[in-house]
């Protein structure tokens, strides 16, 4: 089995925001990303009528924070990070919306420290919302602050068939090895989502992609196929979809459907698909091929740098790529976000750069919770 890089939870915190423009699972399809382009350019233009008012631009980073979760582009993260700060700016109080979308484009970004500050802002003054509370927890969960998180989860097990906390109860199960439990909450959230007519065709191909990828890494290779394509059904063509059935694939060895995977993907492969279709060609003993698929995933990892990209630390392990630079980003990373998959590559670093001591002590960190997940154990053979 490769290894997987935990698709990090950050799209359910937005629920609703453009509830109104879609149809359910089962209706016809609409051309969304058409009706957010016309809406993101209608409040835009509203906002800059209004010199003064907030609400527009709110709207208008909730739209862009949408846009970005469809494309993975970064630079819409970063516009929608500045649009809810310019909404801030002319008023914080009954603002939340805007300091949600300012605290999910942060995490977007693995900016999490100011993140965690921006959704701390948000619950300190708004208490009672489950999904603001759910963020926080969220991002408590990626700096590894598990016990902070716990205090946090605590609060939220009434709602637990919230569509906006059942994914964060989901992933905390599963890093505290109940990865049963955490499938039975996605499971739940994905069976909802697929019924509900208010919500946008990605956002119900995103609770598949969350189903799909826990199997995936728990080993159930026909259920992640099952749930993924049904997926691809809601929204043909989806790039996440699209990859984690290329890692299906990887996984039992079918190196070709791996390739078409990746292809069919295009534009939105991140680092590790496209470096996974380079191992593909590797096997299929296509070497050319295969640095032509790795100098496409260096040159992503080089257009769109941010911090703690896990993928491209993960790449260099993988392929043994400046191994002792890596470490030593790693180390300095672990300082300032010590969570279990994090001590994790710490450990597979240190293990690769020859310090066994090293590495049995950062193993020991990346355990303490008990996550059964396979990534965490496989690659020490």
């Amino acid at each position: 089995m490769r290894r997987h890089v935990l698709v990090v939870a950050f799209a359910a915190g937005a629920l609703g925001v453009t509830a109104s423009l879609a149809g359910g699972a089962g209706a016809a399809p609409l051309d969304e990303r058409v009706i957010r382009h016309r809406d993101i350019a209608f409040y835009a233009q509203r906002a800059a009528r209004d010199p003064q008012g907030a609400a527009d631009l709110a709207q208008l980073a909730g739209l862009l924070l949408q846009r970005a979760r469809e494309t993975g582009d970064p630079r819409d993260f970063r516009l929608a990070e500045a649009t809810a700060r310019r909404s801030l700016a002319r008023r914080e109080g009954r603002n939340g919306k805007a300091f949600l979308s300012l605290a999910s484009s942060l995490l977007a970004q693995h900016r999490f420290a100011e993140a965690r500050a921006a959704a701390e802002t948000l619950v300190a003054r708004w208490p009672e919302p489950e999904g603001y509370r759910a963020l926080l927890g969220e991002i408590q969960l990626e700096l590894g602050d598990y016990d902070a998180a716990s205090r946090t989860f605590a609060t939220l097990m009434a709602a637990r068939r919230s569509l906006a906390v059942a994914p964060r109860l989901a992933r905390w199960a599963e890093i505290r090895g109940r990865p049963e439990e955490a499938r039975r909450l996605l499971e739940d959230a994905r069976a909802d989502a697929w019924e509900r007519r208010d919500l946008p065709r990605e956002q119900i191909a995103w609770f598949q992609l969350r189903v799909g990828d826990l199997d995936l890494r728990y080993g159930r290779l026909d259920d992640a196929e099952r749930v993924l394509q049904d997926g691809l059904e809601a929204v043909p063509g989806d790039a996440r979809l699209l990859a984690a059935l290329a890692r299906v694939a990887a996984d039992r060895g079918d190196w070709r459907d791996v390739v078409r995977y990746v292809e069919r993907a295009g534009a939105g492969a991140d680092i590790a698909t496209l470096a996974l279709a380079g191992d593909a060609h590797a096997a299929l003993g296509d070497s050319a091929a295969a640095s032509a698929w790795y100098a496409r995933a260096e040159r992503l990892a080089a257009e769109r740098p941010e911090p703690f990209n896990r993928q491209w630390t993960l790449f260099r392990l993988e392929h043994r790529r400046d191994v002792r630079g890596t470490r030593a980003l790693l180390e300095a990373e672990s300082r300032a976000r010590p969570d279990v998959y994090g001590w994790d590559l710490l450990a597979w670093a240190r293990s690769l750069d020859g310090d066994s001591a090293g590495a049995a002590e950062a193993r020991v960190q990346a355990r303490r919770m008990g996550t059964l997940n396979a990534a965490l154990v496989q690659h020490f053979r």
